[in-house]
């Protein structure tokens, strides 16, 4: 049964036709804040203001019951496969990005998931010995990937920089702009760095144009690349190569890029950064929230209800984009991660039978810290036109624990009152005779508040999005787990490519007249 046609649709429906208004006293109360919370896993969700009553988040959860969206989940945790357009050529494979962090318990008894498991152990214990091999000979790596080889690494990277007790530092390079690369080579003292190349298949175009570009860098620099180069691919993939690589890890094609972070395309980095004990507290930390997703009971479980609240904003309130706002510098690029993960998995517009939709999938994902963002883009979000729902995160306490008394109160304690108070003003508005102070409030949002960011901590939070963008792909009945929307770009790239060779080497290439314009402009310059 499609999405519009679940019992509980119509009944949603008909109650978004009139949400509740968060900006009568009586209706957003304290009251109502306190018993709108969840807690799981060390975290709690408040999410007393959303426009969601008693009545709504009974008809959402009779949603995710229609969809047999618990059940879906523990089909993906399994190894099922789910990756897989029906009637129609597709990756048909399994999704197991999870069981790359769920070697701590024997859990699973489905070969699959053990399978992975076993494969992830392994990975990371030969991590283990290859760090403990080089010992101090290198300070610095550079990851060299695009996409979910770079997002989600680098973002984790800096969410956990402070417990970087190693002196080691990470660097990255995505963009084929050669300027990308030469500003990271340009600071580095080439003789202690390491190069960890991300590719699965081995062979995409941009990653291995700034690998040759590294290889060259460190020729005429007197150095052998083989002294310095690792790389993250599938085995027996062109990148699978002793000749050319100091050490290669393996990945997957179970795992999609943008899940890939708890995989040997993240562990590789961060543990070469913050050492193995924080790394496998961060896999503990995704493995822990994993097991919730699978296991709690639907109204105890964290992902889901945050899956529900953002298909309620985005298919009844009619709500196109969502603003996830940390309120931690750690994770000023992990918004950027998400963006991703979440737009590439459910930015799809058919269903798992290769029938158009007839409803919204994906919402538009953007964001950056606060509150640095209360200086930049909030007067859209508290007096726009456009109603953005928001997603906060915050922390009882700083991750160094480095902190001072300004004008009796310390900075943490001034980050989490600007990070409640934009949760209250946004639901609650302000009414004035003056227009220019009018806010209009019933801007739904929600807080996920934890007690500090630490690496079980962060491989939680990376994990709660993770499965929040699963579950609302199961609801939808889509595929999140493919990526068709990227290739049709790469393909006439391609083309436009065998042009500027053509030019250069006189090779005949396949006309391509639209492209024949915009480089005609190019010329002229």
């Amino acid at each position: 049964m499609t999405f519009p046609n679940q019992p509980s649709f119509k009944t949603l429906q008909d109650l978004s036709k009139n949400p509740i208004d968060l900006t009568k006293e009586e209706n957003f109360t304290d009251s109502r804040i306190e018993k709108m919370q969840l807690k799981a896993c060390g975290f709690t969700l408040l999410y007393g203001s959303e426009r969601v009553t008693e009545e709504v988040l009974t008809s959402l959860y009779s949603l995710a019951e229609e969809s047999n969206a618990l059940e879906k989940m523990k089909q993906m945790q399994e190894g099922k496969v789910i990756n897989k357009i029906e009637g129609y050529p597709s990756e048909k494979r399994s999704v197991l990005h999870t069981a790359m962090r769920d070697f701590f318990k024997e859990q699973h008894e489905e070969e699959a998931a053990k399978e992975a498991r076993e494969f992830a152990y392994k990975e990371v214990e030969k991590l283990k010995a290859f760090l403990e091999k080089i010992g101090d000979q290198y300070t610095d790596i550079v990851q060299i990937g695009i996409g979910g080889s770079d997002l989600g690494p680098r973002a984790i990277y800096f969410a956990l920089e402070a417990f970087n007790t190693s002196g080691r530092n990470a660097h990255f390079v995505s963009n084929v702009d050669p300027d990308d690369a030469t500003c990271v080579l340009n600071k580095l003292d080439l003789k202690k760095t390491l190069f960890v190349i991300v590719s699965k298949s081995g062979t995409t175009l941009e990653t291995l144009t700034n690998e040759s570009f590294v290889r060259d860098y460190l020729e005429k620099k007197g150095l052998n690349p083989l002294d310095h180069i690792l790389s993250v691919t599938g085995k027996s993939s062109p990148m699978d190569d002793p000749s050319k690589y100091k050490a290669s890890f393996y990945m997957r094609d179970y795992v999609g890029g943008r899940y890939s972070v708890t995989s040997m395309v993240g562990c590789v980095a961060l543990g070469f950064c913050i050492g193995m004990k924080h790394l496998l507290s961060f896999l503990e930390g995704a493995s822990i929230m994993d097991k919730h997703a699978l296991n709690a009971p639907l109204k105890e479980n964290m992902p889901l209800l945050s899956a529900l609240l953002g298909i309620w904003n985005r298919n009844f309130l009619n709500l196109p984009t969502t603003a996830i706002i940390p309120y931690s510098q750690a994770l000023h690029r992990f918004t950027a991660h998400l963006q991703q993960c979440d737009m590439e998995s459910n930015g799809k517009q058919i269903n798992k039978k290769g029938e158009f939709v007839d409803h919204e999938t994906g919402p538009i994902i953007w964001g950056e810290p606060g509150t640095n963002g209360q200086h930049s883009f909030y007067q859209l979000i508290h007096q726009g036109t456009t109603t953005v729902p928001m997603e906060f995160m915050g922390f009882k306490e700083s991750q160094y624990k480095n902190d001072l008394v300004v004008k009796d109160s310390t900075s943490q304690e001034k980050l989490l009152a600007n990070l409640f108070a934009q949760s209250i003003a946004l639901a609650t508005g302000q009414k004035s005779d003056n227009p220019n102070k009018t806010f209009l409030g019933n801007r739904p949002n929600r807080v996920l508040i934890a007690k500090t960011l630490d690496p079980k901590t962060m491989g939680a939070i990376l994990s709660y999005y993770e499965n929040k963008v699963a579950f609302q792909g199961f609801i939808w009945d889509i595929n999140s787990f493919d990526q068709e929307g990227v290739q049709l770009g790469k393909v006439l790239a391609n083309k436009i490519i065998d042009l500027f060779i053509e030019k250069r080497t006189q090779k005949k290439a396949e006309p391509f007249h639209l492209a024949t314009s915009y480089l005609k402009a190019l010329e002229e310059l």
